[in-house]
């Protein structure tokens, strides 16, 4: 059993009646403007340096190497040699959505 819910975006979709949902807004939405300085902070919360694989050396990446500045000169891979970069599937809620929200609302 289903019952509709119009979004905020203007979408109509249905939602199982047996679901619960909370109103109301993120209590923490600061959170994503601090501003950490320096590496040093990030290092001290566990996070290590994200190494681009274009700028390695060959022993390192299948994108490593070359003579000065160049480009990966293959599809996105990982260090590994796996294609990285994958196109997504549709979501299986998708098939809820009674009326999409319309492309031209102006925001």
């Amino acid at each position: 059993p289903y019952a509709q819910l119009r979004m905020p975006s203007g979408e109509i979709r249905n939602i199982d009646v047996r679901c619960r949902a909370t109103v109301g807004e993120v209590g923490n939405a600061e959170q994503s403007n601090i501003n950490y300085g320096k590496a040093g902070r990030m290092r001290w919360k566990g996070k290590r340096p994200s190494v681009r694989g274009v700028v390695m050396n060959p022993v390192d990446h299948p994108h490593g190497g070359g003579e000065g500045k160049t480009s990966g000169g293959r599809h996105p891979v990982s260090p590994w040699g796996k294609p990285e970069v994958r196109t997504r599937k549709k979501k299986s809620s998708d098939q809820l959505i009674v009326r999409r929200r319309p492309a031209n609302k102006s925001r």
